[in-house]
């Protein structure tokens, strides 16, 4: 696949390189030093790196949880325990991640977001809905990452709507 990224040698070649990655994305704490680490083997410049981009506000982590997790959020209309594993793979420590997904909560229903990707899914099948794309359903909002009782109370509310009971003659 890819060789070893070009080495850097000075401060400023390796400021350079955190400026233009974060340019193209945010990055949080840990995904920054994993991406300096590559680019030198000299520990204490990209100790010193690290330092400055902090300084300077360029990289925080609290902020970038909470920037996540909203994005996440309202545009992939994803559910917290997705946004935490995402976040946590990201070497983000647990109270961040708790309080920008506490920010997060206030500001968006979860319900209301199960049971729009619900709708969603029921529009898209062919046929009549059994408990095999019932299932699937369920399946997919869980690695969704919204919690199962949401998810099952929210199943229940809307096949009893849109599937009366007939009664066996």
């Amino acid at each position: 696949m890819f060789g070893k990224p070009r080495q850097l040698e000075t401060e400023a070649e390796m400021y350079d390189v955190a400026l233009r990655a974060l340019t193209r994305r945010a990055h949080s704490v840990h995904e920054m030093k994993k991406k300096l680490e590559r680019r030198s083997d000299n520990k204490l410049l990209v100790q010193v790196v690290m330092a400055r981009l902090k300084e300077n506000g360029l990289i925080d982590d609290a902020r970038f949880a909470k920037q996540f997790a909203r994005q996440r959020t309202e545009s992939r209309k994803q559910g917290k325990f997705r946004v935490a594993r995402d976040l946590r793979a990201r070497g983000i420590p647990d109270r961040h991640i708790a309080a920008a997904l506490e920010e997060t909560a206030q500001t968006t229903d979860e319900s209301g977001m199960v049971r729009a990707r619900i709708e969603r899914k029921l529009r898209s099948y062919r046929g009549e809905i059994d408990e095999k794309k019932m299932a699937s359903i369920y399946g997919s909002l869980l690695r969704a990452g919204f919690s199962s009782d949401v998810v099952r109370r929210e199943l229940k509310k809307i096949t009893r709507e849109e599937l009366p009971e007939v009664e066996p003659e």
